[in-house]
């Protein structure tokens, strides 16, 4: 294919592939399946790489991120992002109103929109194309994000239509889905890590990482809605919305009552009350209503204080908590032996829905709260997400109201629990006889992101596990159809679906096979990491603790929980049944070619920002040839790879240990 012919199809494909993203994100109607654009945006991709002056700086392609950013540059607000006054009442919104018509003689309209609790964007188009993107910041500057908002994918980057502006604003709200930072949070409980407190701080911290590919991971969502230009557009602030609807725009939608216009204090009023009750319904956060004057005219008539604009305000939601009686306190055991305490609580409604249970944490939350059995316990919802007891009211507790005590066995198999030093939670140690925790490894083993076994779900696994057929991992491998057709909803179609599933996961990547083998702390990234060092599950059995910890990222509560797995006899069976079931236990050799010891023996700390590699491009060419990674500079420490904006701590101990200081391009030469 010569370079015009090249073209051609790179134009056809990035058409292609923004249509069929718009249909999927802004429209939820996909035209194709995933496999077939996973397939076009490979083929475009692979031209890209092939014929790179022809690549757009809005390519497909920048949906998945992978740039790094030095630093986020700050840029100067074309218009001022302003804040809005709040209001918390029927007789403040009245009051605004009132102050309006002060100030314009005409007949108003507003328009009621829906405040998302999220981080305020505010994007440019030149000529159609995605320009940059800029945060809110003090509201007259902002940092351009540019390269993290691009992997958002309701965000075009090549406008649809016809009729926009040849240089215009467009802002909004990029917000985190619930669904998906519930995904985060429980990735990230099950590998041990601390969870999140809420999905508007989750979502700033997201849009500040300088991997556009982790922002590309976390599947952010925005709403865009507010258009500015010097241009005319159209006379209404309802009217530019919808436009920039057809412009391929994802708006808040006045077919779902995202957006409504109201003449009325008693329509702004039936918004706003009825999204107090259906908020709770919604797949993102909402903290309330904003009233915004419809006129643009009317706009500029009433102006601006110095901190927002008199044509507009906010209503707030009231924060919703209850008082409710603490009924009993059970205990949860998850897969990996982890106790977790719920509260059982006397039915209560709270956001909309009602609340019997709520978490507890553990042992030392119940005693900082002091809390006994038929207390009254004020219950809110974390981020409007998950119930949780945030106090006791003291004034109602009964004389004869005993203080919990925790419990000293595992509430499924008996065992005597544990609770390591350091850590908040208590263990069921009994880990291949503990019911609830087989059932869940097994369930984490077939997961999506882990071994992916079509045909069998948590039911399934129940199901086999109380007939005796599966007690782990490696039993699944054993299943033949004449032991689960006689089960009951069990049809040769499924047993068939089944048992290829299985099959199928033979070819699953050893470092997904590694994710799935659900040691402690060691989730997708750690098991990725684990994976590249050592290539093969041999390698990693006989790595130390020290050797563990040499590897990037790897730190000691790791290291310790890797080599604690791989030291028990019962996992290595484990592991062993696995291999000869002929899982994928190693890095294939054509993926190892290109590997040399030319780094063999030398440990690195990389700091700092570099202008032909991206750290983890470096880390990688460190492992690739024979070298070690190491977060932190030591005595054993060999080199400190330093790039720009590397911290001054870090140069100051590796001058006083006498590590070697080396450029990114002193590094190329030793691996040249």
């Amino acid at each position: 294919m010569n370079a015009s012919q090249a073209e051609k199809r790179i134009q056809q494909l990035s058409h292609e592939l923004e249509q069929h993203n718009y249909n999927y994100y802004v429209l939820s109607n996909p035209s194709i399946s995933d496999f077939e654009f996973d397939g076009l945006l490979k083929e475009l991709e692979s031209l890209e790489q092939q014929f790179p002056a022809l690549a757009s700086e809005n390519s497909p392609t920048k949906r998945v991120g992978g740039d790094i950013t030095k630093k986020f540059k700050q840029v100067t607000h074309d218009f001022p992002m302003l804040s809005l006054s709040n209001s918390y009442s029927k007789e403040e919104i009245i009051e605004f109103e009132e102050r309006a018509r002060k100030l314009t003689d005409a007949d108003m309209e507003y328009v009621c929109e829906l405040k998302y609790d999220g981080v305020a964007i505010g994007i440019r188009y030149i000529n159609g194309q995605f320009n940059r993107a800029v945060t809110r910041g003090d509201g007259t500057k902002g940092e351009d994000i540019s390269a993290n908002v691009k992997t958002i994918r309701t965000i075009p980057l090549q406008l649809r239509g016809e009729g926009y502006p040849a240089d215009f604003e467009i802002r909004g709200e990029i917000f985190f889905p619930l669904d998906e930072f519930n995904r985060l949070n429980q990735e990230r409980e099950e590998i041990g890590e601390a969870l999140y407190a809420n999905p508007r701080n989750t979502a700033s911290g997201t849009l500040k990482n300088q991997d556009s590919a982790l922002v590309a991971n976390r599947n952010l969502n925005c709403f865009l809605y507010g258009v500015y230009s010097r241009e005319k557009i159209s006379e209404t602030h309802l009217s530019n919305v919808l436009l920039a609807g057809e412009w391929g725009f994802n708006i808040p939608r006045p077919e779902n009552n995202m957006i409504r216009l109201c003449k009325s204090i008693d329509d702004i009023m039936d918004f706003i009350n009825y999204w107090d009750t259906e908020r709770h319904k919604l797949n993102f956060e909402i903290d309330g209503v904003v009233i915004k004057v419809n006129n643009f005219i009317q706009q500029e008539d009433l102006g601006y204080t110095a901190k927002s604009p008199r044509w507009a305000i906010a209503y707030k939601f009231k924060a919703e908590a209850v008082a409710t009686k603490l009924e009993s306190v059970s205990y949860q055991v998850g897969r990996t032996g982890a106790i977790t305490p719920v509260a059982n609580l006397a039915p209560v409604l709270l956001a909309g829905t009602t609340v019997k249970r709520a978490s507890l944490h553990n042992a030392d939350q119940i005693e900082k709260l002091d809390l006994r059995i038929n207390d009254f316990v004020f219950v809110e919802k974390g981020g409007e997400i998950i119930p949780k007891v945030t106090g006791v009211d003291l004034a109602r507790r009964q004389v004869d109201n005993v203080p919990l005590v925790y419990i000293t066995h595992c509430p499924d198999c008996q065992t005597e629990l544990v609770r390591k030093e350091g850590e908040a939670q208590h263990y069921c140690p009994n880990e291949s006889g503990c019911p609830t925790q087989v059932k869940g490894r097994i369930q984490h083993f077939i997961g999506r992101r882990a071994m992916d076994i079509e045909g069998l779900g948590a039911e399934t696994i129940d199901q086999l596990v109380e007939e005796g057929l599966i007690a782990n991992n490696a039993d699944l491998f054993d299943l033949r159809a004449e032991q689960l057709l006689p089960l009951e909803r069990m049809a040769q179609k499924s047993v068939d679906n089944m048992l290829a599933g299985i099959t199928k996961a033979k070819l699953i990547p050893f470092e997904r096979v590694l994710f799935a083998l659900g040691i402690r702390y060691v989730g997708e990234t750690v098991a990725k990491k684990l994976a590249r060092h050592f290539h093969s599950v041999e390698s990693i059995k006989s790595a130390s603790i020290e050797d563990l910890i040499a590897v990037d990222e790897i730190g000691q509560r790791i290291a310790e929980s890797v080599r604690e797995f791989f030291d028990n006899p019962d996992q290595q069976r484990l592991v062993e049944r696995l291999q000869n079931a002929e899982l994928q236990f190693a890095i294939p050799e054509e993926q190892l070619i290109g590997k040399t010891d030319k780094l063999s023996g030398q440990s690195f700390v990389i700091s700092g920002v570099f202008d032909r590699h991206s750290r983890d491009e470096l880390k990688e060419l460190i492992e690739k040839n024979g070298g070690k990674n190491s977060g932190s500079v030591s005595s054993k420490t060999n080199y400190l790879l330093a790039g720009e904006g590397m911290g001054p701590s870090k140069r100051q101990k590796a001058e006083d240990l006498g590590v070697q200081i080396i450029s990114e391009a002193d590094f190329e030469a030793m691996i040249a």
